[in-house]
């Protein structure tokens, strides 16, 4: 029996006394203190005014406000009921500011106005009540009543607009890129770190009106952004800092604002941009007894597997503890990699940590202590830990931090089960945290507990384009490096691994700017289109930015096809197949196998890459630089480079590298590509390099100059070999123009021109033809059959169609002709003759479809990805179960066991199955929940069983099981304990091709839940 669940936030409540902190001050004897008042006191009028430079008191009666100028955008306002200015927070989150603007006031008769150049608050004398207007008379927000309080809590009532959005809060699982608008977000710590928990809350927000506002504290807030809009925290004071932004770029001018404040986002060190593993290796209860230096077998397995990997924590469990510190450390590093410690223990041993090695820290909930001022506290001294004790940068890892933590450490969501409902929530969740400063957050992929090969694949996919992303192991039924469920899967991680680690560059520069801007690399679709109305909607969910060049629609359930995909106003490039959209418009369904994340390209890009590296570590002087262009108008963009792991960039050693691109709007014109020279310097700056180039056009260029004509080469394998020249591959992404030079100075100016070409998407992109295939596709190994390939014409008529087959190795596939011209807007469905490899895996693969055409006097090729699955022979006869090759299985702990019951972590590890005291021979041993996918082709009449809970489990656990075929629910049975009789079953399932035999939890506690099913068997023809 498992429970497979560990319950950190218990753990450290009962190791911190937890309950006596939540009760409040004063602890165990809170009950002792008198009930405080739930009277609700409304500030009255104005009985005082008084002006201090920047400073302004207005009392009214006892109570008494003051509005503090920061600059001229930025004001405090604090209350203090009783007249007493109190500061909690002290000089914790908020840094020293500069000298205050310039202020003037006018006393209005009816209010006080009070100024800046920019802004202008109204104080209103009766009551007192504020209001911020811009200097050109614009209202930004006002109160509808004056600031509120009672014994529990002070709160601000402003008036909402009519067509206001709301973001911000922090980490808000589930929740944050899209508007809080009619909702109600809470700010504190819950240890709530699934759907609907707000781990790593920030007590900011901000409004699509163009302000926002951080409540000054450490206490628990409450934001009801109904009409009116309340905002609460639990204290009997008022403390608010407000922002005023401006233009299209207001958010982003917001955010700036509030980290000039509260500090600017930490500039990560490059390894920690590279995934990094967690486990716990020393005295570890769920893998047996092992040494803290066998952390160097599992560094091995990413050289080994070719897989990228920046740091490792060598000590991630309660009690783990380590050994052997500096050898490790050297280990780590002799293999591109560096030390990471949990803290569980606290800090005081954190310089002879770092001395020894140790690059990271990662804070857990223990940090949180006795509140968000030890939480922030831990972050900032683990952080200058580091960084004091070697000439490493400061990187910390935190699941519970507050306002102000940005500046020190990754927020993380927590520990939470891989499933596809983890990877739904948490989209939303990490771009909805960059409206509140926070740059990096992130969750382990797939989880700590449960997870699957798919759902681990699909959830490392996505997690590519955040800034930050770790695995933690040890705590599921298996590892999860990436390398763990084999084939396919193992190579379509290692893909995107090495996608990410290209990619550096551009994430890198992104991650520089935050620390001048505040604003995070991943970010909502309102942020950059906050004028499109779809963006701040449900629309936009489930999708996000990375960078302002990636757009990022993650799978997050158990198909081939992303649905309802929004692309906001722009051209869009497939990075997959070249295929433009142009934007505002819904992508309906999108082809998407488990090796293709849905992700576009905005026109106009030009994305500096690191091409064909494992580690950051391997590139060297001679190394190439990448530029992967998408060209349409001009455009540019500046890359940042340092030496990416010593604080001597804070001296000023980096350097900036601009490329401006010029290409037409649309259509046919020549395309130049200007790398200005590099400008600044940094301990290994390449003096000079080589440099490549892919320029998506979709036409093939007269020619390519280089100060002068470059040499054109005819194929693929003579480019690979070339020191310097260029190939137009027609096949490659819809036709790629691929450009390489010889190394050329860092310091000098240099232009790529191609002649007679045109911008992205070719010289009439409504031409292109689009390739679609229908889902469900299968075929079997060795067998002959085919794949169907739907074929649409654009806007012009298709000539000389043909359509092919990219296909696995030991696979064969024979070209088809299309007769005949496809005219435009038509579809033709067309059969390709395909023959899998007959040790072809039982599983799904991705194939792509390649269609070569003539088009509006051009030659052009389109392709997709489409999936087909290889599916065994149906079974014939009787055929148990237990026998037949699963099409896929998961389970709540451990594997699924054939002919036995639920196990541990191993296969056949499991005990005889038996129901209410029959021990079954053959049948299936599962834990909930549960998934077994069969296939039977339509050769099988009916599916007969006997199931129940285990009799190993003693009585109790209580389970559903179900039969599904061809996705349809046949068979439920009513909820089953460890008591229950066992219930027979037998379902129909004339003309079903695929079943799923399903085990459910049914109480919310999976305890016990024993699933079997005893003498499954299926009856075929």
């Amino acid at each position: 029996m498992q429970t497979s669940t560990r319950m950190r936030a218990a753990a450290v409540a009962a190791l911190l006394g937890l309950s006596a902190v939540l009760a409040g001050p004063g602890g165990a004897h809170a009950d002792e203190a008198p009930p405080a008042s739930t009277e609700t006191t409304t500030v009255g009028n104005v009985t005082g005014f008084g002006a201090d430079g920047a400073v302004y008191r207005l009392t009214a009666g006892q109570a008494e406000a003051r509005v503090s100028f920061v600059s001229e955008e930025t004001f405090r306002i604090e209350l203090a009921p009783d007249g007493k200015f109190t500061d909690p927070t002290g000089d914790d989150i908020v840094l020293p500011q500069g000298e205050p603007p310039r202020t003037r006031w006018k006393d209005r008769g009816d209010r006080y106005d009070l100024s800046t150049g920019e802004v202008t608050l109204r104080a209103y004398k009766k009551p007192l009540r504020f209001a911020l207007h811009r200097a050109d008379g614009s209202r930004v927000w006002s109160e509808a009543k004056g600031l509120s309080w009672t014994g529990e809590q002070t709160v601000q009532t402003l008036a909402r607009g009519a067509g206001e959005q709301f973001y911000g809060a922090g980490m808000q699982n589930g929740r944050g890129n899209t508007s809080h608008r009619d909702k109600t977000v809470e700010v504190a710590v819950d240890y709530n770190w699934d759907d609907g928990g707000h781990p790593n809350s920030v007590p900011f927000y901000l409004s699509s009106a163009g302000y926002g506002v951080f409540r000054n504290t450490y206490a628990p807030n409450t934001y009801a952004f109904t009409d009116p809009v309340t905002t609460g925290a639990k204290e009997q004071r008022f403390d608010a800092y407000y922002f005023a932004g401006e233009g299209t770029d207001a958010a982003k001018d917001v955010i700036g604002q509030y980290t000039d404040l509260t500090g600017k986002p930490f500039l990560p060190p490059v390894y920690g941009m590279e995934i990094g593993d967690a486990d716990c290796y020393l005295h570890n209860a769920n893998r047996g007894e092992r040494r803290t230096l066998d952390s160097l077998k599992v560094a091995d397995g990413y050289v080994e597997n070719d897989m990228p990997n920046g740091w490792m924590l060598v000590n991630d469990g309660y009690g783990c503890g380590y050994e052997d510190l500096e050898e490790t450390a050297q280990g780590l590093k002799d293999r591109n990699m560096a030390l990471g410690l949990w803290t569980e223990d606290g800090i005081e041993d954190l310089a002879a940590q770092v001395k020894a090695g140790q690059r990271v820290a990662k804070l857990d909930v223990a940090w949180v202590g006795e509140g968000y001022k030890f939480a922030l506290d831990g972050c900032k001294d683990a952080y200058r830990g580091i960084e004091d004790n070697s000439d490493a940068r400061g990187f910390t890892w935190a699941p519970e931090s507050w306002a102000g933590a940005q500046r020190c450490g990754v927020q993380w969501s927590g520990d939470q089960s891989g499933t596809w409902e983890y990877i739904r929530w948490q989209i939303p969740t990490y771009a909805g945290a960059t409206m509140s400063g926070l740059a990096y957050t992130t969750g382990d992929v797939d989880g700590i507990f449960g997870g699957s090969a798919k759902t681990y694949t699909r959830d490392l996919q996505w997690k590519m384009f955040l800034g930050t992303t770790m695995t933690m192991d040890g705590w599921a039924a298996t590892d999860k490096q990436p390398w763990r469920h084999g084939e396919p899967y193992t190579s379509i991680n290692r893909d995107y691994l090495k996608l990410k680690e290209s990619l550096l560059p551009y994430q890198y520069s992104y991650a520089h700017e935050a620390t001048k801007t505040g604003v995070g690399m991943v970010r909502p679709l309102v942020l950059e289109y906050p004028d499109d109305p779809k963006a701040s909607t449900e629309a936009a969910k489930y999708e996000f930015l990375s960078g302002e060049h990636f757009l990022v629609a993650p799978v997050y359930q158990d198909t081939t096809e992303r649905k309802d995909i929004y692309l906001p106003e722009g051209t869009w490039i497939d990075y997959w197949s070249g295929r433009t959209y142009e934007g505002p418009t819904t992508i309906d369904t999108y082809n998407a196998p488990l090796d293709t994340l849905p992700l576009f390209v905005k026109a106009g890009a030009a994305v500096p890459m690191w091409p064909g590296i494992r580690s950051y570590r391997d590139r060297t002087a001679d190394s190439p630089l990448a530029w992967d262009v998408y060209p349409q108008g001009d455009t540019s963009f500046t890359l940042y480079e340092d030496d990416g792991v010593t604080r001597q960039h804070r001296d000023g050693a980096y350097a900036t590298q601009r490329a401006d691109v010029r290409a037409p709007g649309r259509g046919a014109g020549d395309v130049s590509v200007t790398i200005n020279a590099s400008r600044g310097s940094f301990t290994g700056k390449q003096t000079e390099r080589p440099y490549e180039f892919t320029v998506h056009t979709g036409s093939e260029p007269r020619e390519v100059k280089l100060d002068r004509t470059l040499h054109r080469l005819t194929s693929k394998s003579a480019y690979a070999k070339a020191r310097q020249g260029w190939w137009y591959d027609r096949d490659d992404r819809g036709g790629v123009v691929h450009v390489r030079t010889a190394p050329l100075s860092t310091a000098e100016k240099f232009t790529v021109k191609l002649l007679g070409t045109s911008a992205v998407g070719g010289r009439k992109a409504s031409a292109a033809a689009v390739l679609g295939a229908p889902a469900g596709q299968e075929t079997g190994a060795g067998t002959p059959g085919t794949v169907q390939v739907d074929v649409t014409a654009g806007s012009s008529a298709l000539t000389d169609t043909t359509v092919s087959l990219q296909v696995p190795e030991g696979w064969k596939a024979v070209t088809a002709k299309v007769p005949g011209r496809i005219p435009a807007g038509a579809t033709r469905r067309v059969e390709v003759a395909v023959t899998p490899a007959e040790d072809a895996g039982v599983r799904e693969t991705t194939l792509t479809a390649l269609a070569r055409y003539r088009a509006s006097g051009d030659d052009r090729t389109s392709q997709q990805r489409l999936a087909v699955s290889v599916m065994p022979p149906p079974p014939e006869g009787e055929a148990w179960a237990s026998d037949l090759v699963w099409l896929s299985e998961t389970n709540g702990y451990g594997p699924a066991e054939r002919d036995r019951s639920n196990g541990e972590s191993g296969a056949s590890d499991g005990r005889a199955l038996t129901l209410a005291g029959t021990t079954y021979e053959k049948g299936i041993g599962t834990h909930a929940d549960s998934g077994i996918a069969i296939h039977l082709g339509g050769r099988c009449t009916a599916f007969t069983a006997d199931v129940g809970i285990d009799d190993e489990i003693n009585g109790y656990g209580e389970v559903a099981f179900s039969v599904e075929g061809d996705g349809k629910v046949l068979w439920t049975s009513p909820k089953l304990t460890g008591a229950s009789a066992a219930l027979p079953v037998d379902v129909k399932l004339d003309g079903v091709r695929q079943v799923r035999l399903k085990v459910t939890d049914t109480n919310g506690s999976k305890t016990g839940d024993h699933g079997d099913w005893a003498a499954a068997r299926f009856h075929c023809a």
